[in-house]
């Protein structure tokens, strides 16, 4: 029976950079590193298929992050008014 063999992503991406660099043939890597000439070659093209959106997906995400925080801001000052005016009524303070 003949297994799998599996590679970890560190693994995958030296390779695939490595192929991308073009410093030496797909076939030389493939020797070096055991690794199928085919394998390499779709490592390689699955990397610069989804280089264009790591940044993309970087930059949406910290907007998310910036329009959670923005919400939760305006959340608490909408809090903190309610009380203030709550306050304010139970005090006698006109505003």
């Amino acid at each position: 029976m003949v297994t799998k063999k599996r590679y970890d992503n560190r693994f995958k991406a030296q390779i695939s950079l490595e192929a991308i660099k073009e410093q030496r043939t797909v076939s030389e890597i493939a020797n070096e590193y055991g690794v199928h000439p085919t394998q390499i070659t779709q490592w390689k093209k699955i990397v610069l298929q989804e280089l264009p959106d790591i940044f993309g997906k970087k930059r949406e995400k910290d907007q998310r992050d910036s329009e959670a925080r923005e919400d939760e801001l305006y959340r608490q000052i909408g809090q903190l008014k309610v009380e203030l005016d709550w306050l304010k009524k139970k005090s006698g303070i006109a505003s």
